[in-house]
């Protein structure tokens, strides 16, 4: 199993805005991170900074990297590009984090 950390921004003033979306997201999105092999998927956010803590569990990153060429995963950074930071091709500006430590 691959463990997978990353953060991300919202915007100030977005906060529950980015929470209604994600409550509601794309079943086809959905459909395509399954079917990626994600699981154990969370994203929790720091008020005080906007910043989004990621974590995923994944079987391969082939799978997990081609997520983003999807329809589903373009169509949701489009739709989400007006809340959070983003590059040029709107997807969300990511940092991916190292793993310090880990209790099994």
């Amino acid at each position: 199993m691959i463990r997978k950390a990353f953060k991300l921004k919202v915007n100030q003033g977005c906060f529950a805005e980015y929470k209604k979306r994600h409550d509601n997201i794309f079943p086809d999105l959905v459909e395509v991170l399954k079917e990626a092999g994600a699981q154990n998927y969370s994203i929790f956010l720091d008020e005080e900074t906007g910043c989004l803590f990621g974590y995923v569990e994944l079987d391969c990153l082939e799978r997990w990297n081609a997520v983003s060429k999807t329809e589903a995963c373009q169509k949701w950074w489009k739709y989400m590009d007006d809340i959070m930071e983003t590059n040029a091709d709107m997807s969300p500006k990511s940092t991916e984090l190292k793993e310090m430590f880990y209790l099994e």
